[in-house]
């Protein structure tokens, strides 16, 4: 008898327990169906308008749609729409392009340009070791006038400068160029493979290292580690890290430069949608630089560049010299190609810093401001590393962190002390370019 009840009585649950999920699975399921029903409502309601205006223009418009153009600038305002302000749509001759760029097909001749404010024209801010162009004899201050024969004053903006620059390897560009005494050279170049310097470096005010980090790629870590040798040994005891321009979104590549200058740690976590966190890297290191550092920063320091800058001051202890950077505290994914050779990237994660703390949208604020006049911002590309405002002033602050002074501002306190109504020992003029700041290369 006894074991009857029990029989009937695991019946009896198993039924309730099947009840039960049955149940549940439906209002599941009902949910979800709702929810669908909800969207594909919303869907046809959205592609409706869009059928309504296709009509009406169609019928009515007197200039003819280029179908192609019409499309790819659909698909741009819907990425424009979303709450995404990093989103991008790529056509798919963009798309097309950025592939090139990436496996080394399409590339330039080896100089960094930006459109003059002064006369509109492409200015060489910065040349490549063993390009074309340094063999031209191109170098920084120079301008391109003219790129095949196309006036650059005409063209709108700096990256159409650099896009009219880039083509297939092998094949020629005409370049029409003044050199920095204004002579006019015409010369055909032929566009060929190189090894983009990312690293530039020299010692300022005789104890100060000078490191300019332009992008982060590949090899960087190791150009970073080869200018910390050499300062190092010409003397440097301390360092400035410039990361003004810089938006690099190679994270990897920060990253290895970051082990490089930063005790061990957890450096940054990325926060995925609902929440999902995850480490993004560790530093296994021992010992950070052993050098007092600053980075130097602008508004257009963004991404991975102040990825670098805030773990060199949660981490190390530097200081950052400048402005506010741009905020750009995300990741985004790899563009995704769509079925007529166009692509979308996203954004995927928003970054934590070493203490927690997001950048995005925010920007890291400096530890010592030092801006721009009007005057000064006209002459941002033409300053070297020993007559810029901002780069003099963060050796200044570098060298103060170091506790010591250079050989051209002690004669100048010397001076200073004979004279109680001079201003030479104001915050500004303690950092004055040496007369034998020399070159570590």
């Amino acid at each position: 008898m006894n074991k009857k009840v029990s029989l009937s009585l695991l019946v009896t649950v198993v039924i309730l327990a099947m009840t039960v999920t049955f149940s549940m699975t439906m209002v599941t399921a009902m949910r979800i169906f709702d929810k669908t029903v909800s969207s594909v409502k919303e869907k046809e309601s959205m592609y409706q308008k869009l059928a309504e205006i296709d009509r009406y223009v169609r019928d009515n418009d007197y200039y003819p749609i280029d179908e192609k153009n019409l499309y790819d600038m659909l698909a741009s305002g819907y990425i424009l729409g979303s709450s995404d302000p990093y989103a991008h749509y790529y056509t798919a001759e963009a798309y097309n392009e950025l592939l090139k760029i990436q496996n080394g097909s399409l590339m330039g001749v080896g100089v960094k340009v930006v459109k003059d404010v002064s006369t509109g024209y492409a200015k060489v801010i910065r040349v490549d070791e063993g390009t074309p162009a340094q063999e031209l004899g191109i170098t920084k201050g120079c301008y391109i006038t003219a790129i095949d024969g196309n006036d650059t004053k005409s063209m709108s903006n700096t990256e159409t400068m650099q896009k009219n620059l880039r083509g297939e390897n092998g094949t020629t560009v005409e370049l029409t160029w003044l050199n920095t005494v204004a002579e006019e050279h015409k010369d055909t170049v032929t566009r060929r493979s190189y090894v983009k310097n990312t690293v530039q470096f020299t010692l300022v005010n005789d104890t100060c290292g000078y490191i300019r980090i332009w992008d982060f790629a590949e090899k960087t870590a190791s150009d970073l580690d080869y200018a910390l040798t050499q300062l190092k040994a010409a003397g440097a005891k301390s360092i400035i890290f410039d990361l003004r321009d810089n938006a690099s979104t190679n994270m990897d590549a920060a990253i290895g430069c970051i082990d490089l200058v930063c005790p061990g740690g957890p450096i940054a976590t990325a926060v995925y949608k609902n929440d999902d966190t995850q480490l993004l890297a560790y530093s296994e290191n021992e010992t950070s630089l052993d050098l007092p550092f600053v980075c130097l920063v602008n508004g257009a320091t963004a991404n991975s560049a102040e990825l670098f800058a805030t773990s060199a001051r949660t981490m190390a202890g530097a200081k950052l010299v400048g402005t506010t950077t741009a905020g750009k505290g995300t990741i985004q994914s790899e563009p995704k190609m769509l079925s007529d050779g166009s692509a979308v990237a996203l954004t995927t994660a928003v970054i934590l810093a070493n203490d927690g703390t997001s950048y995005e949208g925010l920007g890291l604020t400096v530890d010592v401001e030092r801006t721009l006049s009007a005057d000064e911002s006209v002459l941002y590309y033409d300053y070297t590393p020993e007559t810029d405002p901002q780069i003099q002033k963060a050796a200044k602050v570098a060298i103060d962190m170091a506790g010591g002074s250079t050989v051209a501002q002690e004669s100048a306190n010397t001076s200073n002390s004979a004279d109680a109504g001079s201003d030479a020992n104001s915050e500004e003029s303690m950092a004055q370019p040496s007369e034998t700041a020399k070159p570590a290369k």
